[in-house]
């Protein structure tokens, strides 16, 4: 079957289909998410954190992204892979904006990009939709702008912010993005905004009132738990099975217990006995 398009993500919308994305930074991981049916998959820059072990998604490079959603798009073949363009890979002006969105497309394979940013970003949107480049705004709590932010704090709990949140989703919208992630958002803020714009809204700590919801694989398979944020729900607790295993590994190595007559690879005898005559 054909790759999911992006008028299929709006067609969703309209039809009022909850949307499921996921995040993955690799193919094992990625052929999994894309056989489960799930129809968006975002190559997000939290790799920077759940696989790089940075402190943030500010060190993440291009290079490292565009090496991570490779191997992501190797390993689908019906999901809409979404690159996440890192900071300041498209804050300095709009040429730099499309040359790196192209490198997503030409280069990693995806279908689209996503940056974070509405009103300040939209002309940059503009221009690479015009170029033929699905893009996915993001608005909300803005990771790549925590030092600015002070944290990872909700946003949009005074009229103020909240209003400019609103202004950011209809600027993405008359940019030309196909959806916009909302991320740490009051709830009945999302739900407002869902219903002032065409374009589906997918939420991360947004509540329900999207159409649709986004995670970080990571934490719904509870394969990280350095920070658990608390609009994640752990599906699993996958670190304790692969803990579990590692030491049973070590444990068995150790004490001669492994490998076993099952685990290695059997010897003609005549060649042996032929061995130990040199």
């Amino acid at each position: 079957m054909p790759r999911i398009t992006i008028n299929k993500i709006r067609e969703m919308k309209q039809k009022g289909e909850k949307i499921t994305m996921l995040t993955a930074y690799d193919y094992v991981t990625a052929k999994l998410v894309d056989e489960a049916g799930i129809p968006l998959i975002l190559v997000g820059d939290s790799l920077g954190m759940v696989v790089l072990g940075y402190e943030t998604t500010i060190p993440v490079t291009i290079e490292e992204m565009l090496h991570h959603t490779r191997a992501v798009v190797r390993g689908t073949s019906r999901a809409l892979i979404v690159g996440d363009m890192p900071f300041m890979t498209y804050h300095l002006n709009t040429e730099q904006a499309l040359s790196n969105a192209a490198k997503f497309i030409q280069e990693a394979g995806t279908q689209a990009v996503k940056l974070e940013g509405g009103v300040t970003v939209a002309d940059k949107v503009k221009r690479i939709v015009e170029c033929g480049i699905p893009v996915m705004g993001h608005i909300g709590l803005t990771p790549q702008s925590i030092n600015q932010i002070g944290g990872h704090r909700i946003q949009g709990k005074t009229l103020e912010v909240a209003a400019r949140i609103l202004d950011d989703a209809k600027a993405l919208e008359q940019a030309g993005a196909f959806a916009v992630v909302l991320e740490t958002v009051p709830a009945a803020l999302a739900k407002l905004i869902t219903g002032k714009i065409s374009i589906p809204t997918i939420g991360i700590g947004a509540g329900i009132g999207c159409d649709g919801q986004v995670q970080v694989i990571n934490d719904v398979l509870g394969s990280y738990t350095d920070f658990v944020p608390k609009h994640a729900k752990q599906y699993a607790k996958l670190v304790d099975v692969m803990s579990n295993a590692i030491s049973q590994y070590h444990e068995e190595v150790t004490t001669g217990k492994f490998p076993t007559k099952e685990n290695s690879f059997p010897m003609d005898e005549s060649i042996l006995e032929a061995l130990k005559g040199k």
